[in-house]
């Protein structure tokens, strides 16, 4: 997979016989989303990176929304991070990541978009001015909260671990859609060390252990470390981004 992103003046390249056509962008959480589902399931894919800030013209002319993620099937264009992670579990029923009762797939679903906050919390500190710092960190570290508080009600090593008695026949629980739709989130906060120059961190250990033992599984799951980026990676990107230098191919 070439990491190059395509901007303005590119040339769409060729499409890869046999797999599906994938438009990302390489720091992009909702993208990520979907690269993980695509992971999971092994589904043969060729992932084309958009330059957000310089589309390239091929890409609007196909899409003019011009967003990330989007996913060529059947000739169909199709996009939005969880629309898109359902119907590859559809398409792809192997190994299914919605694997529980039609009223877990519900809560499950509102432990996904409740956490937003984190997200929101979580760029309200990259993105805003250094006068109200420390006021987003609180606010981040807050929305972290109820997510520890579900992980342990869960009582199993992954959001998705519990409710799932074909992976507890097959021996021990796994993540499942939940793990993967927060995980781009979760990957990110710990940038917010070099990021800040160790100004802030969260503390994982000593006030969210179940959520820190998660991540130490997360990031070595099949579908995460291939795609897996260190915290000064995100870090540099969100730098870059902020002193408007190039903040894709750096």
């Amino acid at each position: 997979m070439s990491t190059k992103h395509f901007a303005g003046d590119s040339v769409e390249p060729p499409k890869v016989p046999g797999s599906y056509r994938f438009y990302s962008m390489r720091f992009c959480p909702y993208a990520q989303r979907v690269q993980l589902v695509l992971n999971a399931k092994g589904t043969p894919h060729d992932t084309v990176f958009i330059d957000l800030l310089d589309k390239p013209k091929w890409y609007l002319d196909i899409f003019p929304a011009g967003k990330v993620p989007a996913l060529i099937y059947d000739g169909n264009f199709l996009s939005e991070s969880l629309l898109l992670a359902d119907f590859l579990d559809e398409q792809f029923p192997e190994p299914p990541l919605w694997n529980c009762s039609p009223l877990q797939k519900i809560l499950d679903k509102l432990v996904i978009e409740s956490f937003s906050k984190v997200g929101t919390a979580f760029y309200k500190l990259i993105f805003t001015s250094e006068t109200v710092e420390e006021i987003n960190f609180n606010e981040l570290v807050a929305s972290l909260i109820p997510i520890e508080a579900e992980l342990a009600k869960r009582g199993s090593k992954f959001f998705g671990g519990k409710y799932n008695e074909l992976l507890e026949y097959l021996g021990g629980d796994k993540p499942n859609m939940v793990d993967y739709m927060i995980w781009p989130w979760m990957e990110r906060l710990d940038s917010i060390k070099p990021y800040t120059q160790g100004k802030f961190v969260i503390p994982f250990d000593d006030k969210f252990p179940k959520l820190a033992s998660w991540k130490a599984l997360m990031i070595v799951d099949k579908a995460v470390a291939p795609y897996y980026l260190t915290p000064e990676k995100h870090a540099q990107h969100f730098v870059n981004k902020k002193a408007g230098l190039p903040a894709y191919d750096f």
